[in-house]
């Protein structure tokens, strides 16, 4: 019954009778649904849905049936929407520099099938993870020496266009991106960072946050936007702290939440469970 499985993701202004209008259309088209979540904000007055369903037999192809949601059920309610195979794995691009932690994680989760992702390619400003990533066989593209930075992303813009990318991914990539990257990849980049910006920038931020005696550490995951780690969060996390740890121990503590954050903000944006909310994200978990 669940083989063939799609997921419908959708936003609008908030009004009577949208649930009602999404699941009568899905019953009408011979649809069964496994999984629904829904969500209105007050403070926004919209409305935000993710509904995991399969098709039975008698129902009309996925390109109808999408014709026939936007004119029934997209149209009268003026929604943002889109169906998605579920089935379908999402193709990541990885973004690397020098500490490959969580390169490492996503690799390995990748190849246990955690994540049900495909990573085609990696590239890199360094030539630090090449050997990791030819003993995961995935081609490794790392910069020549002097490229400036219009022709790095000219480059990862090719990357992401000659393999279909659907997400790509800034694994600890210590590069800021250009506002015309940014906003090429809106919505479908993701960034990952320690959780002490702004308050420890620059270089050794877990020795500053030692100086100061920090009681927390965490991450944030968070999609790239051309204002600096300023973009919609994901996820974040934390994990407690005292008066023992060194810096060294921050920092160890601080690399395996951002292994976890990662990979759950990703797992979260491939499974269509984040929906967009203005600076904010809806997250269906």
């Amino acid at each position: 019954m669940y083989h063939d499985r799609y997921i419908l993701t959708l936003s609008c202004v908030d009004s009577r009778g949208i649930v009602a209008a999404v699941t009568t259309f899905l019953t009408q088209q011979y649809g069964f649904i496994i999984e629904s979540g829904q969500f209105g904000d007050a403070s926004t007055q919209h409305f935000f849905m993710r509904v995991e369903f399969s098709l039975q037999a008698g129902a009309p192809s996925l390109k109808m049936l999408r014709s026939l949601f936007a004119e029934q059920v997209g149209a009268p309610f003026d929604m943002r929407w889109d169906i998605f195979d579920k089935n379908k794995k999402a193709r990541v691009l990885v973004l690397v520099s020098k500490q490959g932690h969580c390169l490492h994680d996503l690799l390995y989760r990748t190849g246990t099938h955690q994540l049900p992702i495909e990573i085609p390619a990696i590239i890199s400003n360094h030539p630090d993870m090449a050997s990791l990533a030819e003993w995961h066989k995935v081609p490794y593209h790392q910069f020549a020496e002097g490229e400036s930075k219009p022709e790095q992303e000219k480059k990862i813009l090719a990357l992401v266009e000659q393999h279909h990318i659907d997400v790509v991914v800034l694994a600890r990539y210590m590069q800021i991106l250009s506002p015309e990257l940014a906003a090429k990849l809106s919505g479908r980049a993701i960034n990952i960072h320690h959780s002490f910006l702004p308050s420890f920038k620059g270089a050794r931020p877990y020795h500053q946050a030692f100086d100061r005696g920090v009681k927390l550490i965490g991450a944030t995951a968070h999609y790239v936007t051309d204002e600096l780690d300023e973009g919609p969060i994901i996820e974040q996390e934390v994990a407690r702290v005292d008066h023992a740890h060194t810096p060294d121990d921050l920092a160890a503590i601080g690399r395996d939440i951002e292994c976890q954050v990662l990979t759950r903000a990703l797992k979260y944006h491939v499974e269509h469970r984040v929906v967009l909310n203005g600076k904010k994200t809806v997250v269906f978990r």
